[in-house]
């Protein structure tokens, strides 16, 4: 039996198995950061996001997805690799907040397919292997091991001590919030921002000043995105 390399295993997970599910998880990875003061200030402050959010969240994700499938040791991966560090030498963007946008792209694809249709123990060990692999790339601390549980584990201690409301967190929410109508059927597009809010936690939603959605809308958008692949 041929065994796929790491990388291989994630990719087929992302890229073919369940590609709709991961898109949604990695906007929500995306949207996380917006909770953390000091990164929503430095997405805030390029203007970029706010003024044009689908195509900034499409070239992030559309690297992502690149990275993922070429690898962090490929031609392409090596090039996608300088312009993220090239990206986050912005002024205050320290390390540590850099690990947690990391960890954000990694685990939330993998969280939102595993609670929507399942994640197998070698997909979730291949993103942990991608995620180890891309940190030493750019030269950050390994994030906490020995698998995605380990480094689940310590966003949620990250966001405890990091998260807040911010002015510019929230304008980032706003801007970004549609996105995801084009996950949604048709009929359902025009509501992507209630179903947007629905699937966001709790310390999410604080960070937003949201209200926690009607139960019926939560079930209505668990149901979509269950249903999508």
């Amino acid at each position: 039996m041929t065994v796929e390399p790491p990388r291989d295993a994630f990719a087929a997970l992302v890229l073919h198995r369940a590609p709709q599910r991961a898109r949604v998880g990695l906007t929500l990875g995306f949207v996380r950061t917006f909770a953390v003061p000091e990164i929503a200030g430095v997405l805030a402050g390029t203007g970029r996001l706010a003024s044009a959010p689908k195509a900034r969240a499409k070239a992030t994700g559309a690297m992502m997805f690149a990275l993922i499938g070429h690898g962090v040791d490929s031609e392409p991966g090596r090039a996608i690799v300088a312009e993220l560090a090239a990206m986050h030498r912005l002024p205050g963007v320290e390390a540590e907040l850099m690990r947690y946008v990391l960890a954000c792209f990694t685990v939330c694809p993998v969280e939102f397919t595993a609670r929507n249709g399942g994640v197998s123990p070698a997909e979730r060990a291949a993103a942990f292997a991608f995620q180890a692999a891309l940190a030493d790339a750019l030269g950050l601390p390994a994030l906490p091991g020995p698998g995605l549980d380990s480094i689940a584990a310590w966003m949620r201690e990250f966001e405890a001590a990091r998260f807040a409301p911010s002015p510019a967190g929230r304008a980032l929410w706003e801007a970004v919030s549609g996105l995801f109508a084009a996950r949604l059927p048709g009929p359902l597009a025009r509501h992507a921002p209630a179903f947007a809010t629905a699937l966001l936690d709790a310390p999410l939603r604080a960070a937003f000043d949201v209200p926690r959605p009607a139960w019926p809308l939560r079930a209505a958008a668990a149901a979509v995105f269950r249903l999508a692949r």
